[in-house]
């Protein structure tokens, strides 16, 4: 995936219906990588107007205790999403666009070679992924006896997302 060229901002603004003064700021990113963050389109909770948010790629769902779980989940299969535990909430109340100029597909003509081709729409107009998203915190595994001066241990709440797939 490759995150929009600043010269297409105005355009994704106006594609996506959200104001520019309310982007938050990203940098052009040419190959971006699992657990970088990037903008996505979503519902704003509470005026449930469009908004760009910036969340990490690779969504951690509630249950999961260890934020590496997200290296698994870049990507949902959209057959598969509805059954699956990491997937299923976010697909009923938590779907987003991710803007993008162009994704990657690797192709692997034989098992040592891996070529990857970037697949854009022929205009050069930024296009958007079907997403996933779920914000909230990491639950964090508590030491088996903690001692009484053991200090708290705190949570981080980090929003993350999945490219939904076929």
């Amino acid at each position: 995936m490759a995150a929009l060229h600043d010269d297409q901002l105005r355009k994704s603004c106006r594609l996506f219906g959200v104001e520019l003064e309310d982007m938050p700021w990203f940098a052009p990113s040419f190959n971006v990588a699992p657990q970088s963050v990037q903008p996505v389109v979503r519902l704003n909770r509470d005026s449930g107007d469009r908004e760009f948010a910036l969340l990490r790629w690779g969504l951690v769902p509630f249950w999961a205790k260890d934020a590496k779980f997200g290296y698994s989940t870049i990507n949902a299969r959209a057959e598969e999403a509805a059954s699956k535990p990491a997937f299923r909430e976010a697909l009923k109340k938590r779907r987003c666009l991710v803007p993008a100029d162009a994704f990657y597909e690797w192709m692997k003509p034989n098992a040592k070679l891996k070529i990857p081709y970037a697949i854009a729409l022929t205009s050069g107009e930024p296009c958007a992924l079907a997403g996933l998203w779920r914000a909230g915190a990491l639950r964090k595994a508590r030491p088996s006896r903690p001692s009484p001066s053991s200090p708290p241990i705190p949570t981080k709440s980090q929003s993350r997302f999945t490219i939904a797939c076929r």
